[in-house]
């Protein structure tokens, strides 16, 4: 059975929107105002090797689709990004031009729960803050891993909803990156 894992580039008041920029948001770009260093570099590298498919929202599928395809590098990041299989939540997507792509429009507790018990690897979230709140409340997210950067918002989209259920979650890992901390949980 595969882990579900969301990682995400998070604010310390929580937000998640628009961190590097693309999205033209009011304060978005605000992850490039910190260096992450080799280890954050390494972090990220070390987390899609070890993921066998990528779960996205549309919103954030479609920045990515834009974006990778055309990427290199010498240590095989976009290779494998651009390789593995992607799901994509969405009612309207209909032709996803991303190779390896496939669009889930049933019920997402279902659909996300089928896929947990079909591979190895980790299944990875990125971005996606609408899909992140579903998982959340239908207990799905096994691993949590949360970039942190020294920035304070004050308003954005957040990783957790307003009203969100408690979860409790275990903090198995603690690693700074340069200027920014990495924290990995886990569900308790």
């Amino acid at each position: 059975m595969r882990k579900l894992v969301v990682s995400q580039f998070i604010t310390l008041d929580g937000v998640v929107e628009d961190p590097g920029g693309s999205e033209k948001m009011p304060g978005g770009g605000w992850a490039f105002a910190y260096d992450r260093g080799p280890a954050g570099d390494k972090f990220k590298l070390d987390e899609v090797m070890a993921s066998d498919a990528l779960l996205l929202g549309k919103k954030t599928y479609e920045g990515f689709a834009a974006a990778w395809p055309s990427r290199t590098d010498e240590v095989g990041f976009a290779d494998k990004f651009n390789g593995m299989k992607k799901y994509v939540v969405s009612s309207t997507l209909k032709d996803p031009s991303w190779n390896n792509s496939t669009v889930l429009t049933g019920d997402v507790s279902q659909e996300v729960a089928a896929l947990k018990d079909q591979g190895d690897g980790d299944l990875l979230v990125n971005g996606s803050v609408r899909l992140c709140h579903a998982l959340f409340d239908g207990d799905l997210v096994d691993e949590l891993r949360l970039m942190v950067f020294p920035v304070v918002l004050g308003s954005g989209k957040r990783l957790f909803a307003e009203g969100a259920s408690p979860n409790h979650l275990q903090l198995v890992q603690v690693q700074q990156a340069s200027e920014v901390a990495i924290l990995t949980l886990q569900r308790k």
